[in-house]
């Protein structure tokens, strides 16, 4: 016998799905995919932006910290709006957004100017992965809520595929502007698709008109969307796994393979390929399990976390100067489940709210992987300036945030899955007394 709490979530009123969800859905990813892109250009544009700015590497990081705190910033009020205001609508004043910023990122001509249009940039991106949740959660059945949430996941890592195997190569033979102006005409293709393809829900499936508006309102759907121990036990998830990956990916995994390492850039840059293309894989099997083994979502974080710092320890301890290149390899396939692990989060949120609580009580999951990252990306800085660039120490970081995150994680386990099963016992009960 299966329990509620163990078997795939199967709720009355799902959406068909089905192909036309498959081509929706498709097109709300694709905005997605482009906002990766964009959000991830400057990865392979540091050195030419160091150039062209004439800034430091202070300076330099300057540009992806605004960028994670805008994005951190906008996702409870983006939960907000696209409970008031549906996806389509969301989705289109964040590709605005975002293509604007990076044109703005290609033209700039000076640090002042490039680091507002990053942040410009970075308000449009931050409207993106929310509406694209919530996009799946009206054209998809809820059991395939979970493949459905990794696939984006994957799409977002295909994105960051694209800048840096395409942008890099555009960069270098036709020069900054016409590499960056060049890539925002992509934002001008999927607003065009949006406009003219996109619904935010299948026919006879609308969601209930949000009737209430104001500061109350408001205050109203963050405070029930928190009090679901689901919701926080989703952004402590998100917390955790998240940000070792995206610290590594971000700003500091270069650095580390190149000068605590000793790697050339070639290397290096293979492994942080690495990375992706492990996050890419991992995602579709994290996907097919918590869809049809739910009660295995939260040994799989508590897995990825455990594997996460085990390798980090290794790596950061082992006995010479630098680890071998087995263990660094070993190392980025397992940052690869960070990502993966990461969309765990909203597969606890998910069930915990009803759909006009989605986008906020997504809003708040998708916070906690970027403030850890923020706050290990600052943090790593501090330590390498005030330890004379000692990684080992640095790094240590990790292991803190992990800490705390795990510990709110085995807090809250229990009783979300208890409240969860709850709901769903209650959802069933409800539609075998529902009249025909």
């Amino acid at each position: 016998m299966v329990s509620a709490a163990s078997a795939p979530v199967s709720l009355p009123g799902d959406p068909p799905g089905g192909r036309k969800a498959v081509l929706v859905w498709g097109i709300g990813v694709s905005v997605y995919f482009v906002a990766v892109i964009f959000r991830t250009s400057l990865g392979v544009a540091g050195l030419d932006a160091a150039d062209r700015f004439h800034v430091n590497a202070s300076a330099l990081s300057t540009f992806s910290i605004l960028q994670l705190l805008v994005y951190a910033g906008m996702q409870i009020p983006v939960g907000l709006m696209v409970d008031r205001l549906g996806t389509k609508k969301v989705l289109t004043i964040g590709v605005v957004l975002f293509t604007l910023g990076q044109l703005g990122f290609a033209f700039s001509p000076s640090y002042a100017m490039a680091l507002a249009s990053r942040a410009l940039l970075g308000c449009g991106d931050a409207l993106t992965f929310i509406s694209v949740l919530r996009l799946g959660t009206r054209w998809f059945p809820a059991r395939r809520g979970p493949l459905v949430a990794q696939l984006a996941g994957l799409v977002g890592m295909a994105g960051n595929l694209v800048s840096t195997l395409v942008l890099a190569r555009l960069l270098h033979s036709v020069g900054w502007t016409a590499a960056f102006a060049g890539s925002a005409l992509c934002g001008v293709v999927v607003l065009v698709l949006m406009t003219l393809f996109l619904k935010d829900h299948p026919e006879g499936h609308e969601p209930e008109p949000v009737r209430h508006t104001g500061g109350a309102f408001v205050r109203k759907q963050i405070a029930l969307s928190w009090r679901e121990p689901g919701t926080r036990l989703g952004l402590w998830v998100h917390f955790t796994t998240q940000f070792p990956a995206m610290v590594f990916l971000l700003l500091w995994g270069l650095p580390f393979l190149v000068e605590a390492q000793g790697l050339s850039r070639g290397s290096a840059g293979a492994l942080l390929t690495l990375v992706v293309l492990s996050n890419m894989v991992i995602g579709l099997v994290y996907g097919q399990i918590v869809a049809r083994h739910h009660a295995a979502r939260t040994p799989l974080a508590i897995g990825t976390v455990t594997a996460t710092a085990v390798m980090w320890a290794a790596t950061l301890h082992y006995p010479g100067d630098h680890a071998p290149m087995w263990l660094l390899i070993a190392l980025c396939t397992v940052l690869g489940a960070c990502g993966p692990a990461s969309m765990i989060g909203f597969d606890f949120a998910r069930p915990a709210n009803p759909p006009e609580r989605q986008g906020t009580a997504s809003g708040i999951v998708n916070m906690g992987g970027f403030i850890a990252s923020m706050t290990t990306l600052l943090a790593i800085g501090v330590l390498l300036d005030a330890t004379g660039d000692n990684y080992r120490i640095a790094f240590s970081a990790v292991f803190v945030l992990e800490a705390i995150g795990l510990s709110q994680i085995l807090r809250l386990r229990t009783r979300a899955v208890r409240r969860e099963r709850e709901r769903l016992v209650a959802s069933r009960v409800e539609a075998v007394h529902v009249p025909v």
